[in-house]
């Protein structure tokens, strides 16, 4: 009975028709070992495929900051009360523009800036000002920081961003200490103001539901988001969730295909961290990392957890992709 209803399911991917909540579940709980799982994945790798024209994303992101975040998040390695970073630092501008220089040299198609939640707004402002003038019009620059207001968002376009990455985290004000509405009235703030939402469905962990997962995909449609991702929770050692453990590649891989089903995003489709065999499940772009990161203890995820853009160049090129 599930097999015949998946292939109703699909069927409708094929005719354009949007997924509900019940359907976005139904996929979610396809057999792993199964062949329905099989169909599932190439039904996302064909959307792609043509819809994409075979065209891969790289993204880059600069962790400008660590320090105790008042956001914490119990997966968190940046959390107030389980700060596991080696050290507290915070970048100075000639280097992170050095840093943006190199990205461009590399040629990535979008530039990240990410803070923790309190990082000075006025100073923000000001490095995104000046790492704006070295990207290319073609170039987005996108902050990745704390909640905000209308103004703000107004002001964050007007110093030259143009998207935004935000979330409602899954047990959002449960495992984090920022309520969800909090979260919601940014992303308002985000789309008033004209800004590009980039957002994804994370950090899953076993424990997550169906359910839970297939509500952020569906809010994520509703935002009308272009540039979609899902992410797996990366345990780090010393943070609360560290016992709950982690999904596997291959339940990543599911769940990155059934995102690109039932989100429809027009650009791409990108999973977190990188994993070669999502690239067969719809997932058109992948980051690279520079700096600190919140999955990571190294002050430079760049010489232990986080992958350059080289190397995502090459592992969407081993899939089929190009990128320009």
């Amino acid at each position: 009975m599930l097999e015949k209803q998946i292939s109703e399911i699909l069927d409708k991917v094929s005719e354009g028709i949007l997924l509900d909540r019940d359907e976005a579940v139904a996929l979610l709980e396809t057999d792993n070992e199964s062949e329905t799982f099989y169909r599932l994945i190439a039904k996302a790798n064909e959307l792609s495929r043509t819809e994409y024209k075979n065209r891969g994303y790289v993204f880059a992101q600069i962790g400008l900051n660590s320090a105790p975040c008042p956001g914490n998040c119990k997966f968190c390695s940046l959390a107030r009360d389980s700060f596991v970073v080696e050290t507290e630092t915070e970048k100075e501008l000639d280097e992170i523009l050095e840093e943006a220089k190199r990205a461009v040299e590399e040629r990535v198609d979008a530039l990240f800036l990410m803070t923790t939640a309190d990082y000075d707004f006025g100073r923000f402002l000001e490095i995104g000002r000046e790492v704006r003038k070295l990207l290319l019009d073609d170039v987005m620059l996108v902050a990745n920081i704390g909640d905000f207001d209308d103004a703000q968002a107004v002001m964050l376009k007007e110093a030259g961003f143009t998207g935004v990455y935000h979330i409602v985290r899954l047990n959002e004000g449960t495992d984090t200490d920022i309520p969800k509405e909090q979260r919601i009235r940014t992303l308002d703030a985000v789309k008033d103001a004209g800004l590009e939402l980039i957002y994804c469905v994370e950090p899953i962990g076993p424990e997550h539901t169906y359910g839970q997962i297939a509500d952020e995909m569906l809010r994520a449609r509703k935002y009308g988001v272009d540039i979609m991702a899902c992410m797996k929770r990366v345990c780090v050692p010393g943070t609360p969730l560290f016992e709950k453990g982690e999904i596997t590649d291959l339940e990543l891989t599911k769940i990155a295909a059934v995102t690109r089903l039932v989100t429809r995003p027009k650009k791409s489709m990108n999973v977190h961290e990188p994993k070669q065999m999502t690239l067969l499940a719809g997932v058109n772009q992948l980051y690279a990392e520079i700096g600190i990161n919140p999955r990571d203890c190294a002050e430079k995820t760049e010489q232990n957890r986080g992958k350059s853009v080289a190397a995502m160049r090459d592992m969407l090129a081993q899939a089929g992709y190009h990128c320009i």
